[in-house]
């Protein structure tokens, strides 16, 4: 069984080997960029590893379609960062603003296409199920994205509506890469499945860390400027949670400090901190993540996985958790 490094080396190849040198070059160029600046890579390197679990070739029947993740992936970034005007990406300007929003759009496009062509790669045998369960899935991350613009202009909602918002948005793609890699290993459904509620968990526990990590992470190190939710009024994990404890007088602070606008920027970021420190958020935060986390644990535990493929599935869930960017 390969190590999570070895198997992030070969998505960092593989993508490195994706020719992108074509013309006309505004509409390719910033695709090459947005691969070169890299990121985590945990799509790609999940479907490797739970494809890993059950064989040890990698070889372009699988690696193409976990490369199609990684492209898909990039491509919701992309037009994501359009959405909510995100002046960065992993510390490097974002597309949109390097070009514009026509140029970054058509790129989006093509890259989404480009998934499809890498998708097809898969044997033939699993072609229908892989395509599927990939075409399900990216019309589901775009329903997500769709309630979490919605939800910018909603003044309230449930932590219900919350995690139903980044189970379509996060955490069906993640749960979709460690599927995929098991169908293409040719694993029954019973374990491809529970591989998939596996991701899932892993996949919510994960947008959470990430809600906490744009208000209380370093800037330098997680590529994005902190406190973009915040100024975006954007329903995180964080701020559901805050209307959920908080006191009427508390309410009246969070409803103060979302009406402040673009130019209090860093006011608006140093309340908002405050509140959540003063109502213990981030300690509430990171004991959520962790329920995420057995939950994803205790699933793989009650189905059919030797000890060496557990305790794979374990490093990835810890790698995934404990980031800091």
């Amino acid at each position: 069984m390969f190590a999570i490094e070895e198997l992030d080396r070969y998505v960092e190849n593989g993508l490195a080997a994706l020719n992108f040198r074509m013309e006309p070059k505004e509409l390719y160029q910033p695709i090459e960029y947005m691969i070169s600046i890299g990121g985590k890579h945990l799509r790609p390197e999940l479907c490797l590893l739970t494809y890993n679990l059950f064989s040890d070739k990698i070889e372009k029947p699988i690696l193409y379609p976990a490369l199609a993740l990684e492209i898909f992936h990039e491509f919701t970034l992309i037009h994501d960062d359009i959405m909510d005007q995100a002046e960065l990406r992993r510390g490097q300007q974002t597309v949109y603003r390097k070009w514009d929003n026509n140029i970054a759009i058509l790129s989006g496009d093509v890259m989404s296409i480009k998934a499809y062509e890498l998708l097809a790669n898969c044997p033939e045998h699993v072609l229908p199920q892989v395509l599927a369960l990939f075409s399900k899935t990216a019309a589901q991350v775009c329903e997500g994205q769709q309630y979490d613009m919605n939800f910018e202009s909603i003044p309230y909602i449930t932590m219900e509506d919350y995690i139903s918002m980044i189970s379509l948005k996060t955490a069906v793609l993640i749960a979709c890469s460690a599927k995929m890699g098991a169908l293409i290993a040719g694993a029954d459904e019973k374990i491809a499945q529970s591989l998939y509620e596996f991701a899932f968990d892993l996949g919510i526990a994960f947008q959470i860390h990430d809600d906490l990590l744009d208000t209380f992470g370093q800037g330098n190190i997680f590529g994005k400027k902190i406190g973009g939710d915040i100024l975006n009024n954007k329903k995180t994990w964080l701020l559901v949670e805050s209307f959920k404890i908080a006191d009427n007088k508390q309410k009246e602070e969070l409803n103060a400090i979302m009406a402040m606008g673009i130019e209090e920027g860093e006011e608006k970021i140093a309340r908002m901190k405050q509140m959540y420190e003063t109502l213990g958020i981030r300690e509430s935060a990171t004991a959520a993540i962790m329920g995420y986390y057995n939950s994803a644990l205790e699933i793989i535990e009650k189905n059919d996985f030797n000890g060496a493929q557990k305790e794979q599935l374990k490093r990835f869930a810890d790698k995934l958790i404990k980031r800091i960017k």
